[in-house]
């Protein structure tokens, strides 16, 4: 039985485990031998750029969630240089990654303080609404979600005026 295997296996049993993943397919996100967390996730909640603990062709990857299809109930893992492992039903998706060094990914989900709830970490990735990207209590859209149409977008796109440089001068052959 591999390490994943093992791992898989307590997670499907309901535990939170550490261990530190070897390889290079998921760097910058996580990179070899860093400490990850990995906890029992309800599969029909995952979404595309989670990270997840499944298992797909019969192998047991950490990778990308990179589609959902919800009507079929199935996944598609991904690693994040590109390659398609392929799609897995929601069965075999074992856990999803809630900490990487002990820092919580963006997006996970963590204990809410209310029993038999759940709630996301921030979500910094385009697409998020303002209640999940930023958690300043009175946040606007146009504070936490910087996207074309949005007030924000045209500040920062637009940027102060700056003066026009003057041409340099062209040196003689």
């Amino acid at each position: 039985m591999s390490n994943l295997t093992s791992i898989a296996a307590r997670v499907a049993a309901g535990a939170t485990v550490d261990f530190r993943p070897t390889g290079s397919s998921m760097v910058p996100l996580i990179r070899s031998r860093q400490l990850v967390t990995v906890a029992p996730v309800d599969p029909a909640e995952v979404v595309v750029g989670d990270i997840v603990l499944a298992r797909v062709a019969g192998a047991v990857y950490l990778h990308l969630v990179s589609a959902v299809d919800p009507v079929k109930g199935r996944v598609q893992i991904s690693n994040n240089r590109g390659r398609i492992n392929g799609w897995t039903g929601y069965a075999r998706v074992y856990g999803i990654c809630t900490a990487v060094d002990g820092r919580p990914r963006p997006g996970t989900r963590r204990p809410d303080p209310r029993p038999g709830t759940t709630a996301r970490w921030p979500d910094p990735r385009p697409g998020t609404t303002a209640s999940q990207a930023d958690p300043r209590p009175g946040a606007t859209a146009s504070q936490a979600d910087p996207r074309p149409g949005t007030t924000a977008s045209r500040e920062i796109a637009a940027g102060p005026e700056r003066p026009t440089p003057p041409p340099r001068p062209r040196r003689s052959p």
